[in-house]
């Protein structure tokens, strides 16, 4: 080892390893530790070039400051403190450890008994000791210099009511793109290269959401099958990106990234995945928080601390209840938003996050910590509203401020257009905003976050192609992924060159597609499914590091692919499709229309009977445009058109009575699924007519205010 460098006190705030311009901070929590040592590599993190033991111990922060250290040094922990499982303490100074406030990480973890703080194999399993170094299986954390030129960046600030979510993963949607070189695929830099980023612009999504991008483990039972986690669901870090992301940088090339989404007025959202970490259960590796304070940073079962309450169904829950494991969430998630511009967070299994000892609150720490932040409570919240533990489905519990991904939705949307009856009540609800579920608190119709697909399950493609899951890739038996899909193949399991079916699939697309999309409430599409992707049926592809997983650019539906574009163009053209409030059901000021009446294939307002009706396969719905709603920053009351939605998943063809509005003398068709050509049939039927709605079809009539309909998109630009 060189020679022992200077170590002077330092502060224990902040934590993490801290360069001030002179030299570096590092600070670390941990409550029941004896000792801390900083370990220092060189420059490939091979070899450990010296131990330093942390001279401070303040306030339960271990901290030290170097003042020869540079950004690029390259460290980790080493934890002295009892090894007593039985009371929830799992010292072991023999393994290195993860720092949980590190911005940077160099490496990945290989695979090693060394890495378990037991002798694997042991007759007493965990309660054993392993005396093993794992260092050189470990990643190193990386100090960095967070300086970046952000030039005028700022957050795009999407209205919610207005907001369109496109769910993607940075690795997979680039690693196939022609447009992308080859050094980019599936990295940030390109995933912000100007071809991916026009063509996001050019489909006329506001936000995208990418699946968690925080550093993780590929399981060892993956890596032993020759796969990896790549969805990301089992991070390591909060601070740090994962290095298969990046290509130079590990904090200026994210930062790029959003610095370019911004420039073309594109949201970025982040999944952030804080109710579990890779650690897993008892019988799992020591790699950070277990090593450094076990106690404080999991829920242990309390009177039997060997054991780990487990809520996410991965082995392990963090400890929201510890003030310094909320501390590092809270951190974590400003640190991404002040320092790395993000706009907002999908919190993944946020029922956990929300559980205090009695089960979910509403007004848990966590919920009530974010609510009153100053940066936090500006951004986008949106919850993955249910966990895996007792009670843990929560959707419409979340408080005011939060939006929630409605899986509700979802399966009455997709049960609906298979042709379930009895079903209009519920989907009337879902396709309005879900009040029944947010209409309360001051909750607006953006609090429903609407999906039919999601990179959990079926892409759009297979949801009409597959009524069961096809994961026999995945090595698990196809035991794995749910069963639930609520899926209809139109007749045929899997591909098939049968015109009809081929016809019918197309179709039912279309209507999930459309129904999305001019929901009230706030839609979020998956990637790719606007192409007309396919996962060849596989609803878990969780693991699936390859073309399984990857969106392919070379095979492209471009008819699906304009569809989308226009019926996103028109819910951006009328607010009426977007209200910033629930209906009420009742006349508005000025006008002889409801905001909103249902409608029997009679041309008459349904009653009570109507709704009841056990084979109901249609729906029908005047949306009045005369007063969409007040907006917020003027004052004024937006007026819009008036549409007639009809939709019918019947297996015949419903002719409905087209209704007289006021003045109104005729309708305009706008869309109509059941077409060859769907969008823009410029054709006009008079009030009182018989409209043929064709079987598994959805048409979206418009009777005019005072401004036209946008075209097809080109010539005259996306609206």
């Amino acid at each position: 080892m060189t020679a022992r460098r200077r170590i002077w006190p330092g502060s224990p705030y902040p934590l993490g390893a801290t360069w001030d311009g002179n030299g570096v901070n590092f600070a670390l929590f941990s409550a029941h530790a004896e000792q801390v040592e900083l370990c220092l590599f060189d420059d490939h993190g091979q070899r450990e070039i010296e131990r330093i033991a942390l001279p401070e111990y303040t306030d339960e922060v271990w901290h030290g400051y170097l003042p020869d250290a540079r950004p690029g040094l390259l460290y980790g922990y080493r934890v002295h403190g009892p090894y007593d499982p039985a009371n929830g303490h799992r010292f072991n100074a023999h393994k290195l450890l993860i720092d949980p406030y590190a911005k940077a990480l160099s490496g990945t973890l290989a695979w090693s008994d060394a890495n378990f703080g037991f002798r694997l194999g042991a007759g007493r399993q965990d309660l054993s000791f392993d005396r093993r170094d794992n260092a050189r299986f470990m990643p190193k954390c990386r100090v960095i210099d967070p300086a970046f030129t952000w030039n005028e960046d700022r957050h795009p600030r999407i209205p919610r009511s207005e907001t369109i979510v496109y769910e993607l993963h940075v690795r997979g949607y680039t690693m196939r793109h022609p447009g992308v070189a080859p050094q980019y695929q599936g990295t940030f830099l390109g995933l912000g290269q100007p071809v991916v980023i026009d063509y996001l612009r050019r489909l006329g999504v506001t936000s995208v959401e990418l699946l968690p991008v925080h550093a993780i483990v590929d399981e060892r039972h993956l890596v032993e099958r020759g796969l990896r986690n790549y969805w990301g669901y089992n991070p390591i870090n909060y601070f740090a990106a994962d290095p298969r992301y990046y290509t130079a940088s590990p904090h200026g090339d994210f930062k790029t990234m959003i610095q370019r989404f911004h420039d073309a007025g594109i949201e970025v959202i982040l999944d952030v995945v804080y109710n579990h970490t890779a650690e897993g259960n008892h019988l799992g590796p020591t790699l950070s928080y277990r090593g450094i304070d076990n106690v404080s940073y999991y829920r242990l079962v309390s009177g039997s601390e060997r054991w780990y309450e487990n809520y996410s169904g991965c082995g392990n829950t963090l400890n929201l209840h510890h003030p310094r494991v909320l501390q590092m969430v809270m951190d974590s998630l400003r640190y991404w938003v002040e320092d790395m511009h993000v706009d907002g967070f999908r919190f993944d299994l946020a029922a956990t996050l929300a559980r205090e000892k009695a089960g979910f609150d509403g007004g848990s720490g966590f919920l009530d910590a974010v609510r009153q932040d100053p940066v936090l409570s500006k951004v986008k919240l949106i919850a993955e509203p249910w966990d895996l533990g007792g009670d843990g489905y929560r959707l419409g519990a979340f408080p005011p401020g939060w939006a929630e991904w409605n899986g509700r939705y979802r399966d009455t949307v997709r049960r609906f257009w298979r042709g379930d009856g009895g079903l209009i009540g519920d989907t009337a609800s879902r396709l309005t905003g879900s009040s029944d579920l947010f209409g309360w608190g001051g909750r607006r119709p953006w609090a429903s976050l609407n999906f039919v697909t999601a990179h959990d399950g079926f892409t759009m493609k297979d949801l009409v192609s597959y009524e069961r899951k096809r994961n026999e890739a995945n090595a698990e038996g196809n035991r794995d992924g749910t069963d639930a899909n609520y899926a209809w193949n139109c007749g045929h399991e899997g591909p098939t060159r049968d015109p009809a079916i081929l016809t019918l699939r197309r179709r039912q697309m279309r209507n999930l597609f459309a129904t999305l999309l001019l929901s009230q409430g706030v839609p979020m599409l998956l990637a790719g499914d606007e192409m007309g992707r396919s996962q060849g049926g596989n609803n878990n592809a969780y693991c699936q590091d390859n073309e399984i997983g990857w969106i392919d650019w070379h095979d492209i539906d471009e008819d699906m692919l304009a569809f989308v574009r226009a019926v996103i163009a028109l819910r951006r053209a009328h607010p009426v499709f977007r209200r910033p409030r629930f209906f009420e059901g009742r006349r508005m000021r000025g006008s002889e229309l409801k905001d909103i009446t249902w409608i029997t294939p009679e041309g008459r307002e349904m009653g009570q009977a109507d709704w009841t009706l056990p084979y109901a396969r249609s729906l029908a719905f005047l949306l009045g445009g005369e007063s969409c709603a007040i907006d917020s920053l003027t004052g004024r009351e937006e007026r819009d058109d008036t549409f007639l939605i009809l939709l019918n998943a019947y297996s015949e063809a419903i002719p409905y009575i087209l209704p007289a509005v006021a003045v109104l003398e005729s309708w305009e068709v706008v869309l109509d699924t059941g077409r060859a050509d769907p969008m823009w049939p410029d054709e006009v039927w008079e009030a009182g007519a018989s409209f043929p709605l064709q079987p598994h079809s959805m048409a979206v009539l418009v009777r005019r205010a005072h401004k036209r309909i946008p075209r097809k998109p080109g010539a005259e630009g996306q609206a």
